[in-house]
């Protein structure tokens, strides 16, 4: 359990590092700065693709909160549909795990039925 709240609270350090780094960095477009529409196009896809990272590192921090608390709670490692533990190579290759394999399994059948 220890290893993976320090694993949990290294990954948490990191994302929050990397946004304090894009938070500190001038991030904007200034039309002078580019010589054609072609790298001005460029740079504003580019910025798209960091904001949709960024949306996703926001995602799995917050999934990375619940799972540190979660081991405060005592509960870390419990599926949260069935109740029964996730598997260690599950928790191993996914930390922050909410459902264990079966589960998740049936979920990803689900949404593909409904998708």
């Amino acid at each position: 359990m220890l290893k993976m709240k320090k694993l949990l609270e290294e990954q948490r350090d990191e994302l929050l590092a990397n946004t304090r780094r894009t938070l500190a960095g001038d991030i904007h477009l200034d039309p002078d700065d580019f010589p054609d529409e072609i790298d001005t196009a460029s740079s504003e896809q580019n910025l798209a693709f960091q904001g949709r990272l960024r949306e996703r590192e926001r995602g799995l921090l917050s999934k990375i909160m619940q799972a540190l608390q979660k081991i405060e709670d005592g509960v870390y490692g419990e599926c949260e549909a069935c109740g029964e533990a996730i598997g260690l190579k599950r928790i191993q290759a996914r930390p922050v795990a909410e459902l264990c394999i079966d589960c998740k399994s049936e979920q990803e059948q689900l949404e593909r039925r409904e998708g």
